[in-house]
C-alpha cells in the first residue's frame, strides 16, 4: 500500500490534513507530526472506515515539542523519548496498522527549533554509547510493542556535507549501510528497517558510499520504504519521477510505501500516489536473504 505523508502541513493536525487527503481521493495516510490538537486521537479513529493509517515517528504531537531521540545521554531527553514512543506504540493499536516506524537515535541533543535547519555544534556522545543505547531502547521497545501487536520499524537518518563540516565526523546514527546492517542483525527479526531513500542518498553523497551497493546490503531487513528525491546534497522532500535512482533496485513486494514529499498541491500527491503505484507494479519483485 502506498501511504502519503502528512509531513509536509505541520501547522495542520493529522486529522484536518486526513479530512484534505480523502478529499482528493487519498485513502491511505501516513500520520507523521503535525499540530498537537484536542481529541485527536477520536477524530483519527471516527475516519478508520475511510482511511488506513500508519504511526510514524514524531506522532502523536507532544503538546510540549522536543526532539524525539532514543540515543540520548540526557536522561529527561530519554525518558521523554521513551515516554513518546510508547505512546506512539498504543496509537499505532488503536489508530494505524499496527506498525509504529521512528528514526534512528543521535549522537547529540539538537534543540526543537534547529530540525530542519543547519545544526550547530553539539557535544557528542561517542559512537559505540550511543549505539548501545539505541539498541538497549528498541530492545525493551520491541518487548513492549510485541505484547501489544504492534511492529517497530527503525528508519535510517540522514547526513549532510553541512553536518560533516559541524562535527567534523558523523553525529547521527544509522546512516552508513554498514551500521545499518550490523544494527539490524541485533536485534529481533520483528524489528525491521524503514528505508528512507532520499537519507540514503545525500548520505551516499556526503560520505562517499555507493546508494545501489547500499540498498543491496540492507534489503534483508527492509520492511519499509520513504520515497522522495533530492538533489543528492539536501533532503529536500522533492517529488518522485522517473528519473528518481531507486526505481531499478526498490523491492515493490512489501505493503508499507509512504511519500515523503512536501511543498505540492494534494492534487499533485495524488497523482505522485497514482506514479508510484504504477511504477511499482511494473517493477520485478526482489528476493530478500531473510523472511
Amino acid at each position: 500500500m502506498i501511504f502519503v505523508s502528512t509531513g509536509g502541513t505541520p501547522a495542520r493536525s493529522g486529522a484536518d490534513t486526513a479530512q484534505d487527503f480523502l478529499h482528493h481521493g487519498i485513502r491511505a495516510i501516513e500520520l507523521s507530526g503535525g499540530a498537537a490538537a484536542p481529541g485527536l486521537e477520536a477524530s483519527l479513529v471516527a475516519l478508520r472506515d475511510e482511511a488506513t493509517f500508519q504511526v510514524h515517528n514524531y506522532f502523536p504531537p507532544p503538546s510540549d515539542p522536543f526532539v524525539l531521540n532514543l540515543a540520548s545521554a540526557d536522561r529527561e531527553v530519554h525518558a521523554r523519548s521513551m515516554a513518546h514512543v510508547r505512546t506512539a506504540i498504543r496509537w499505532a493499536s488503536s489508530v494505524g496498522q499496527g506498525v509504529y516506524s521512528f528514526h534512528a537515535g543521535f549522537r547529540i541533543n539538537p534543540d526543537v527549533r534547529e530540525l530542519g535547519r543547519p545544526i550547530a555544534k553539539h557535544p557528542l556522545r561517542p559512537r559505540a554509547e550511543a549505539l548501545s543505547a539505541f539498541g538497549d531502547a528498541v530492545l525493551i521497545l520491541s518487548a513492549e510493542a510485541r505484547r501489544e501487536g504492534v511492529r517497530l520499524l527503525v528508519e535510517n537518518n540522514v547526513v549532510s556535507a553541512a553536518n560533516l563540516a559541524t562535527f567534523g565526523e558523523d553525529p547521527l546514527l544509522l546512516s552508513r549501510p554498514g551500521e545499518m546492517a550490523a544494527f539490524m542483525s541485533q536485534m529481533p527479526t520483528d524489528v525491521g528497517l524503514l528505508l528512507d531513500v532520499a537519507h540514503l542518498k545525500v548520505s551516499a553523497t556526503s560520505l562517499g558510499f555507493d546508494a545501489v551497493a547500499a540498498h543491496a546490503l540492507v534489503l534483508p531487513w527492509i520492511r519499509a520504504y520513504h520515497l522522495s528525491d533530492n538533489d543528492g546534497l539536501t533532503d529536500s522532500n522533492g517529488a518522485v519521477t522517473t528519473d528518481s535512482w531507486f526505481w531499478g533496485v526498490i523491492d515493490p513486494g512489501l505493503d508499507y510505501y509512504s511519500l515523503e514529499v512536501y511543498g505540492v498541491s494534494t492534487a499533485e500527491l495524488a497523482r505522485q500516489q497514482a506514479f508510484t503505484a504504477a511504477r511499482l507494479a511494473a517493477a520485478p519483485v526482489s528476493h530478500k536473504m531473510i523472511s
